[in-house]
């Protein structure tokens, strides 16, 4: 049985936090706030994983409520959630994403993005997709505001 998720998630931007995104630290001014470290990306490909597998989203398993999670590295959630997916019989086929930030200009990281997440979920780097845009200067992250991020996948049973 072959299942696609959604995932989607948004941060804002915080003074003295590190710009965290697909694992990789990004050099930036600012950071994104969050009760973890804020990975928009990783958040976004969790969300599109567990909800492939209609087995809830980041909330339910990583409450930010949880003080265990305060800080907590998003690659590490992520190699989680992708424990639940094998203990209930399923494999990753592809994850495809897209941040969607004004600035800072992520093409330079790109490779590092998609290598780092498909280490953490045990896939070759050709299963990971992670592409970059911008708003053209419109809405919250065109006005620098934040970040957000769109995630897709397809796993089978």
């Amino acid at each position: 049985m072959i299942r696609i998720g959604h995932g989607y998630d948004v941060h804002r931007f915080a003074e003295n936090r590190k710009l965290i995104l697909g694992g990789v630290e990004i050099p930036f001014e600012y950071g994104l706030l969050g009760h973890s470290d804020a990975d928009v990306l990783a958040h976004a490909i969790m969300d599109a994983l567990l909800g492939a597998a209609a087995l809830g989203d980041i909330g339910q398993h990583f409450p930010d409520t949880d003080e265990k999670y305060r800080g907590a590295d998003s690659m590490l959630l992520l190699r989680e959630v992708c424990r639940i997916l094998s203990d209930n019989g399923y494999t990753i086929g592809n994850i495809d994403s897209t941040v969607i930030a004004q600035k800072p200009k992520l093409k330079d990281h790109i490779v590092d993005m998609r290598q780092t997440i498909a280490e953490n979920c045990r896939l070759d780097i050709s299963q990971v997709s992670v592409k970059a845009t911008t708003e053209e200067k419109l809405g919250f992250t065109g006005r620098l505001e934040g970040i957000s991020a769109h995630a897709v996948c397809v796993i089978e049973k």
